[in-house]
This record gives C-alpha cells, structure tokens and sequence, in this order.
C-alpha cells in the first residue's frame, strides 16, 4: 500500500500538545505544594476533565498490546462529548496520536508524540485520536472518561494510511 506522509515522532511537550488537551505529568508548570503535614506534594488541577452534559467521569484500567514499528495508522477516533484522560501505570512510553478536532482528519493533520511512562494525556472532546497505541510490553493506563448518554466515540478510516516508521533519539 502506498503512502502519502511517514510520519514523524515528536517529544511530547505541553507547549506542543496543547491544541489537543493536556500533558498530565508532575513538573514545573504545574501548581503544587505540600500536604499531609509536609509529607506529600501535591500537582494540582493537571488536567480539565470533561464529563460532557448529563455525563459523569468514570475511571477504568485499559490494558494495552504492545505495537511494533513500522506501524500504520489506519484509524481515528473521538469523543466528542468529553474528554478522555490517560494516565500509564507501567512506566513505559508509548505513542500518541492526534488531530485537531472538527472534520475528518487527513493524514496529513496527524501529529505523533513519544510519552514518557510519567506523563500522561488528557485528550479534549473532540478531538482525533488514535486507541492506545503501547510500546515494549503490555501495559497498564488508568482511562478517566465520560459515562452517560449520547453516542460518544466516532470513528474513521484514514485513506491513505500514515506510516510511524520509527522513533528517532
């Protein structure tokens, strides 16, 4: 199969993937102090959690395969009802992918980010996504997101396919 965009692995940053949602991660941009009669520091309000109208959040565990590279991203999905958080308990990297919310994505809208097995996700309704895509071994994300009424996940086909050929050091 011919494809128009191999695609590039990015660092993943807030900066960088803020049109999409959140980094969750414990770092200097977060608001923290200490609890616990100083024994916990506490990052606080990392991420806008969006149970939607009528919703409400609900946490799950999502145990994911691992992928091997080349891999190629055939399918997007969203929420467009509320957001979707993932947060890894393994401690491994993993890929993310995304596109702006709105119409249907093109490959050429997709951006690919390296997570560190420290920071997580949080996706904002609407917005294009590819499912857990887990690197290495199988592993273990806490999923926060919205239960309730409404049909909440969309999903598409990407013709052509892109191509995450490889992650580059």
């Amino acid at each position: 199969m011919q494809h128009t965009t191999t695609l590039e692995v990015r660092p993943l940053t807030h900066a960088a993937f803020a049109p999409f949602g959140e980094v969750i991660e414990a770092g200097d941009h977060a608001k923290r102090f200490l609890i616990n009669g100083g024994n916990t520091e506490r990052y606080h309000d990392l991420a806008d959690l969006d149970a939607g109208p009528e919703g409400r959040a609900i946490v799950s565990i999502f145990r994911g395969q691992p992928r091997t590279l080349p891999f190629e991203v055939r399918m997007m999905e969203r929420h467009p009802l509320g957001s979707q958080a993932f947060i890894p308990m393994s401690g491994r990297p993993y890929l993310v992918v995304v596109a702006p919310a709105g119409v249907h994505p093109a490959v050429a809208d997709l951006r690919v980010f390296l997570a560190q097995g420290n920071q997580g996700v949080n996706y904002l309704a609407g917005v294009w996504h590819h499912p857990l895509l887990a690197l290495d071994a199988v592993s273990d994300f806490i999923v926060i997101d919205r239960k309730g009424p409404g049909l909440n996940c969309d999903e598409v086909m990407l013709e052509p396919a892109g191509l995450i050929a490889s992650i580059k050091s």
